[in-house]
């Protein structure tokens, strides 16, 4: 089965304890500039920029996707510990630059410039990297 990407704005409970997991494990300098993953959430799903992957009913990675006027920001990509390196990332990547692509909008990745990770992500996916 596939993994679907979908906007996340009204989360049942199960989604939001899926969220919680993803955001767990994550490093502190990802969750920047918010407090901790929760305010990072809350916010994003406010604001409707929050994006997931969903397998089987559940939730296993999430992104924010911010639609600007010159161009798409995606930042905050993060794939629940367990269900790493199985292509959640690259699929929430790809179908963001779909999104990006029918929105006439070129799609940047957001992260720190000093993390080795995410300078490899988007080179990969032949986007441009800019500051979070």
């Amino acid at each position: 089965m596939p993994v679907f990407v979908e906007v996340v704005s009204a989360p049942s409970a199960q989604d939001k304890r899926d969220l919680a997991k993803i955001y767990a494990d994550a490093p502190a300098w990802l969750l920047a500039p918010y407090r901790d993953a929760e305010t990072l959430l809350d916010s994003a799903i406010e604001q409707g920029t929050l994006i997931a992957g969903r397998f089987n009913d559940r939730l296993l990675g999430a992104a924010l996707v911010e639609r600007g006027e010159l161009h798409w920001r995606l930042s905050h990509l993060c794939v629940r510990k367990l269900t790493r390196q199985r292509g959640v990332a690259r699929r929430l990547l790809d179908e963001t630059q779909r999104w990006a692509a029918a929105a006439g909008k070129p799609l940047h990745l957001a992260a720190p410039q000093d993390q080795l990770e995410c300078q490899a992500l988007a080179a990969r996916a032949h986007l441009p990297l800019e500051p979070l």
